[in-house]
Parts: structure tokens; sequence; C-alpha cells
């Protein structure tokens, strides 16, 4: 970014606001090759998760889901980016039928929008969610 001025080697000023990256982005080492599916272990009858980070408009965690485990439909006011790191995970968006997921592969969700998390086997997952500004 043109306006992205550099303090330290984790301390950005954009405009008038000076943003600390190591307060931002946690659970994680910085400037390592990172396997994210090591990150967060499956636990039997378990959602695990680990937050990467959270700010007031965005959140970026992972999880893994136990096989028969899921999230009960709810909605976010952020887009969501759902990237499936292990096994497959089922997603239902909205009034549509559920969407399989599998490793490798990615799916979009709208803000605003009902949907639902089901993990018909041990599957891990990147979740980004962008709120709007």
């Amino acid at each position: 970014m043109k306006n992205l001025k550099p303090v330290s080697d984790s301390t950005f000023d954009v405009g008038r606001s000076t943003f600390d990256l190591s307060q931002m982005i946690k659970n994680v080492p910085f400037a390592e090759a990172l396997d994210l599916g090591t990150l967060v272990s499956y636990q039997p009858a378990q959602v695990v998760s680990r937050t990467i980070a959270r700010t007031k408009y965005v959140n970026i965690s992972i999880f893994a889901f136990s096989k028969g485990e899921g999230l009960s439909t709810h909605s976010s006011t952020g887009d969501a980016m759902i990237q499936v790191i292990d096994g497959i995970g089922e997603f239902t968006v909205g009034e549509q039928a559920s969407v399989t997921v599998a490793a490798g592969q990615s799916i979009l969700l709208p803000a605003n929008v009902p949907h639902a998390v089901n993990s018909p086997q041990d599957f891990k997952m990147l979740l980004t969610v962008i709120k709007p500004v």
C-alpha cells in the first residue's frame, strides 16, 4: 500500500492510524513456514478452535471438528471465507442444499445469511471473516 509506512518490524503507520501487527496476529510465530493443520488437534466429540487474529474488522481462526460435530445455524455481519485444510466438511448456506467441501477447497459465506457446519468425518478449516467498516 502506498500509505503504509513501517515504524518497526511489526508496527505500521497508515494515514492517521498506527497498527501493531504483534497485537493483531497471535498464537502463531512470525516469519516461519506454518502447517496450519498442526495448530489445532482433533479431540473426540469436540470442536477445537484457535484464534489467529481478531480485530473489529477481521477474525481469523482455525477449527478442528471431530466426526459428527458441527456448528448450528448462525449468521455473521461479515463475509466469511472457509478453506478446508484436512478432511471433508459440509456447509449449509441459506436455503440451498448442503455443499461438501474437501481439503484444498474453499467456500464463501455471505454476510447476514444463515449457515451451518457439519462434519461427516474429522476435518479442519481456516475461517477468515471480514466485517464492514
